[in-house]
């Protein structure tokens, strides 16, 4: 019975993941607000007023009547898009295939402006490689490790860059300096509301992964609440140590050939764990705080949780030391129920094998 309960949670649990990351690609409503999901697209003949989006892959085949801020692994405004506003943007890799009425500010690994697409505004980039097939109606500030101008580029303001600028200079009908202070970095950073809405999507998945945690391991997850409620302290420097200690055998098996994939392995598994330790940590103090006020409900213990965490790590220096505090917390109480449990399941195997000892027949 106890097995097709785990299986069931575990089924629930996966169904939960499938919805929340299998998001296919949204149609994007015709208002400014955040737009998240595995692909958000402007369709062909579509109007929208602005565009703010978090997602795997961005497309603007219509019109964006206001700017376009999106957070993406791929950002491509196409051929038949056309964006009236500004173009702010933090991507593995940004393409303008069609116009961009407003000024461009974009931090990516990789940035297209083809043949036909068009800047009328100011184009500020910091990439990995930069490649100007198109025409910016402007003045254009590069940081990049690489710098394309191609033979049917324009510029036809000043360029300031840093990096390799390679090809046709001569599309540049300003003056071109080289500005070593622009760096990689050189393009500006999106506006902040790309940092609240990657707090609010990390809160999510914060959520998510808790959900997860309570479902399939529920009385663990009370012992992990009830050791920081009842000995903080100790769950505090337990977890010190397994922060400090468990780096150092990492380090230490990486030292030898062989253990180089183990090491690295390792160190994925450490990344996870002490991201379910920060999970754990604001739930288990949610739920001390929670349990003092006469309320014990775990659920709401992992929800108030996660939000007040969220809000005090934007908190500066004191959020970062209050979050490293808590998990600290989580790490050492989980330490302590990994511990327990197995003492615990020894225990019944050593119980278990004097009964069984006991009841074999002798052959004296």
């Amino acid at each position: 019975m106890e097995g097709e309960n785990h299986r069931s949670r575990l089924v629930v649990a996966m169904l939960v993941v499938i919805v929340t990351f299998g998001i296919g690609p949204m149609t994007v409503a015709a208002q400014p607000n955040p737009q998240t999901g595995g692909t958000v697209v402007v369709e062909e003949g579509e109007t929208v007023d602005g565009l703010e989006s978090f997602a795997g892959t961005v497309i603007v085949r219509g019109t964006v009547t206001g700017d376009v801020s999106a957070v993406a692994g791929d950002v491509t405004i196409a051929s038949t898009g056309s964006v009236e506003g500004d173009l702010e943007a933090a991507a593995g890799s940004v393409t303008i295939e069609g116009v961009v009425d407003g000024d461009v500010q974009i931090g990516a690994g990789r940035v297209t402006v083809a043949e036909n697409g068009t800047v009328n505004g100011t184009f500020m980039v910091g990439a990995g490689n930069v490649i100007v097939d198109g025409t910016i109606d402007g003045d254009a500030e590069i940081g990049a490790e690489t710098i394309r101008l191609g033979e049917t580029a324009s510029i036809t303001g000043d360029l300031r860059y840093d990096g390799d600028l390679e090809g046709n200079t001569d599309a540049v009908a300003g003056s071109v300096e080289e500005d070593s202070s622009l760096g990689v970095d050189g393009g500006p950073t999106v506006q902040p509301f790309a940092s609240w809405i990657v707090a609010v999507y990390t809160l999510v998945v914060n959520l998510l992964l808790g959900a997860v945690l309570l479902a399939l391991f529920p009385r663990f997850s009370d012992n992990v609440a009830a050791s920081v409620s009842t000995s903080p302290i100790r769950s505090g420097l337990l977890g010190l140590g397994v922060f400090v200690g468990i780096p150092v055998l990492l380090i230490a098996l990486a030292i030898t050939i062989v253990g180089i994939p183990l090491s690295i392995v390792g160190v994925i598994a450490f990344s996870f764990l002490l991201w379910i330790a920060t999970v754990y940590g604001w739930f288990a103090v949610a739920a001390a705080v929670l349990s003092a006020i006469g309320i014990g409900n775990r659920w709401l213990a992992l929800v108030v949780g996660l939000v007040v965490g969220a809000a005090i790590t934007r908190v500066p220096i004191v959020g970062g030391l209050i979050t490293f505090l808590v998990l600290l917390l989580g790490l050492g109480a989980i330490a302590r129920g990994l511990y327990g449990h197995r003492r615990t399941v020894r225990e019944r195997e050593r119980g278990h094998g004097v009964r069984t000892g006991s009841d074999e027949p002798t052959t004296d």
